[in-house]
């Protein structure tokens, strides 16, 4: 699987630790940025670049940090076609994914340590859309973002 990386500077170094795991198990990484931990970065930038990557087939899933993962969550669920999902635990990254089709994965790098960080993102990778009753409710979703063009 392709995932898209992205981080302002205060999830810089949760992102990188991520990012190599997730090669280390055998996914594709695309880093968005951003470079370092040290130059303040602006969290939207990196959150559109993730959400085009994903919408735009440059990558399956996409994955960002930010200190509270809120600012990427928001900016993110601002592209046409994004369902990120702010996970703090295992259980709602797998339910992120079962039952929501989220595509974007939103993490905090002061809230969540980086074993709990890697358990997270190991559960969204591994859980897939269910289907069924759920499709409905993503088609109301998608309705709504269709309505905010």
């Amino acid at each position: 699987m392709k995932l898209a990386f992205g981080s302002d500077h205060a999830g810089f170094l949760m992102k990188d630790a991520l990012a190599h795991s997730a090669g280390t198990w055998g996914h594709e990484i695309l880093d968005v940025g951003a470079a370092n931990a040290s130059d303040s970065v602006d969290y939207p930038d990196f959150a559109a670049a993730v959400g085009r990557a994903v919408v735009g087939k440059q990558a399956d899933l996409g994955v960002l940090v930010c200190g509270t993962g809120l600012g990427v969550s928001i900016a993110a669920n601002k592209l046409h076609g994004v369902r990120a999902a702010l996970c703090g635990d295992v259980f709602s990254a797998k339910m992120a994914r079962r039952h929501n089709d989220a595509n974007v994965l939103c993490l905090g790098s002061r809230v969540v340590g980086i074993g709990l960080a890697e358990e997270i993102l190991r559960a969204f990778l591994e859980a897939s859309f269910e289907g069924a009753r759920h499709v409905g409710r993503i088609a109301k979703i998608t309705a709504l973002d269709d309505a905010r063009k």
